[in-house]
């Protein structure tokens, strides 16, 4: 299917970002909307961004028709759990919720590998009441994507993603079977997956685990959908 628009929250980030190339690249898309606190250097003839303030929402143009969110922080960079869940859950929501006023079909969401609203496990709480409260809304698709660790190269520094990527290298061979989840994955494989799912256009939620991930996002994914979803 062709000629569909893509509205792009947290798309400066690490899967974000990856994700946002590769909607440039792909014919299917016609035109990819970014949200941005502030101006970004890419410039494309696809991509248009939309400067925006999180905590005043304003109206998206009425052309969207699929969403992607890629929003997340960290406790210690929000500066305290009200802010994290601002962001990781408080605009997450808002934004799928514009999106579906926006004319959007198909939702898809980064979460994370153990997201569990009933978790005892702050970070994997809010990843889990997120999840749920995306899934109450009335999207012909929703997907959602739950990473293990993530390998790639941020623009900040993160002392303790460098030491878990580190180890990962070491652990990632001997994770095997149903242990392969917890193996680590590339910001850019997770992007793509995003990607074959919503070019799919397959109806229904998914929740895809870090493994599922893993073969989703390989170059021959769209045409052996079946077999990994």
């Amino acid at each position: 299917m062709k000629n569909r628009v893509a509205i792009v929250a947290g798309g400066t980030g690490l899967v974000g970002g990856e994700l946002v190339r590769e909607l440039l690249i792909d014919p299917d898309w016609d035109k990819v909307y970014l949200l941005a606190r502030k101006p970004v250097e890419w410039t494309h003839a696809k991509l248009e961004l939309i400067l925006t303030d999180w905590d005043h929402l304003g109206n998206f143009p009425k052309n969207i028709t699929d969403a992607f969110c890629t929003l997340g922080t960290t406790i210690s960079k929000a500066g305290s759990k009200e802010n994290f869940k601002k962001v990781d859950l408080d605009y997450v929501v808002s934004f799928a919720k514009a999106a579906k006023e926006a004319g959007s079909k198909s939702f898809f969401l980064v979460t994370a590998l153990g997201s569990d609203p009933n978790s005892f496990v702050f970070y994997n709480k809010l990843k889990g009441e997120a999840e749920v409260e995306v899934s109450k809304i009335d999207f012909d698709t929703i997907g959602i994507f739950r990473p293990s660790l993530l390998d790639g190269e941020r623009k900040e520094f993160r002392l303790g993603e460098k030491i878990g990527q580190a180890i990962a290298i070491v652990l990632n061979s001997i994770l095997l079977g149903p242990m392969r989840k917890y193996r680590s994955i590339h910001a850019k494989t997770v992007a793509k997956a995003m990607l074959n799912l919503a070019w799919s256009s397959k109806k229904g939620k998914f929740k895809i685990e870090s493994d599922q991930i893993q073969r989703l996002g390989t170059g021959s994914a769209r045409s052996n959908l079946q077999n990994i979803l």
